[in-house]
């Protein structure tokens, strides 16, 4: 396993910042020193060298518009146990706050963060609570001061049973102001959908679920689309699946309806993917490259393609491994000529990745 990280030169700016207490919440992250990134790539962990936590996994992020970074992921003792919370950290590389428990809605287990900034500033706290991945509830957390402070939590949808909204990617936001989130259910079978908010999140509608296009995909797990839009209304998904390889499905009036899934030539040990898309519509997918049903989560590459999707002749390793290492559940996002990724390292802390796109065509 290739351990090594990234020697950076960094000017470290000392300030003091006001912390806007509202009165939303007692949970308050905050960092009162912020650094500039003089080099590119950087690795580094965000929970810091000793995390308050047995065990983490499926992280998620966002970058504020002061170029710090909210970080969440859910921990305890074990996933699925019921003391497993959601926690969160803001900073950037090498000056991360102190990780803290942001979310625990009552004593079962929590799953899957989803953060999202809507165009307006707000941030946004998805999540599930549940013993079961069936009997999942979606949570939301909102907040008007970057994470400073929070709401309290709400079901997105009341009485809701199998989980709404996001349910491990991040939503997007289409051309026409439409936010779409990829979902799925796992309740007598595994259903791919979308759900859409035309309403700033107030209120979300669901999708049929997907249709197959093939019968080998009859029964298959299929599960955990991430999307991206490559031109008004026509909009993407790719699906994790059990089957050795990544599925893909697409819309052409804006996640409306959509096309039967498909398979693609992508391999994929049944793990977390995601995608994000730079300004140029240039698309980066973070993956396990494994071609085994659940086999092998490492390495953990960063592919690049140049045509929406079909191809991605560049792949980038950022994080080796073999056997029963895990580097898994990337969460990415991009920006102006840079990407950033978080995802799980071992079950035992949360790494974080950040380059640019020279950096992924070396």
């Amino acid at each position: 396993m290739n351990k090594t990280y990234c020697v950076l030169s960094i000017l470290v700016i000392f300030f003091l910042t006001n912390c806007n207490s509202n009165g939303k919440s007692k949970n308050n992250i905050s960092t009162n020193q912020t650094i500039k990134i003089d080099s590119l790539p950087v690795k580094d962990f965000v929970a810091g060298s000793n995390p308050p936590f047995k065990e983490c996994h499926a992280s998620t992020l966002v970058k504020l518009k002061d170029n710090d970074f909210l970080v969440a992921w859910f921990a305890g003792e074990k996933e699925k146990n019921n003391n497993v919370g959601i926690w969160l950290v803001k900073g950037r590389p090498h000056q991360w706050s102190s990780a803290k428990q942001i979310a625990k809605i009552r004593n079962d287990a929590h799953w899957n963060p989803v953060l999202f900034q809507s165009p307006d500033g707000k941030i946004f706290l998805f999540f599930k609570v549940g013993k079961e991945i069936e009997h999942w509830e979606t949570w939301v957390k909102t907040s008007d001061d970057n994470g400073d402070s929070w709401s309290e939590a709400y079901e997105l949808i009341k009485g809701d049973k199998g989980g709404r909204g996001p349910v491990r990617s991040k939503p997007i936001v289409l051309s026409n102001g439409t936010w779409l989130a990829g979902s799925s259910h796992e309740y007598q079978g595994y259903h791919v959908f979308t759900d859409r908010s035309e309403d700033k999140g107030k209120t979300w509608t669901a999708t049929p679920y997907l249709k197959l296009g093939d019968t080998s995909l009859q029964n298959k797990e299929l599960i955990q689309p991430t999307l991206w839009e490559s031109k008004p209304g026509y909009v993407h998904m790719l699906i994790r699946s059990e089957l050795g390889i990544i599925c893909r499905s697409d819309s052409k009036d804006y996640g409306k309806t959509w096309a039967p899934i498909y398979k693609t030539n992508l391999p994929n040990p049944n793990s977390g993917i995601d995608v994000a898309q730079h300004t140029d519509n240039t698309l980066i997918l973070a993956y396990n490259p494994d071609n085994r049903n659940d086999g092998d989560r490492a390495p953990l590459l960063l592919g690049v393609s140049f045509d929406n999707g079909i191809t991605w002749p560049h792949k980038l390793n950022i994080e080796n491994g073999k056997g029963d290492d895990e580097f898994s559940y990337p969460s990415l996002i991009s920006f102006g000529d840079t990407v950033a990724v978080c995802y799980t390292w071992q079950r035992k802390n949360i790494a974080f990745w950040m380059g640019t796109k020279k950096d992924l065509l070396k």
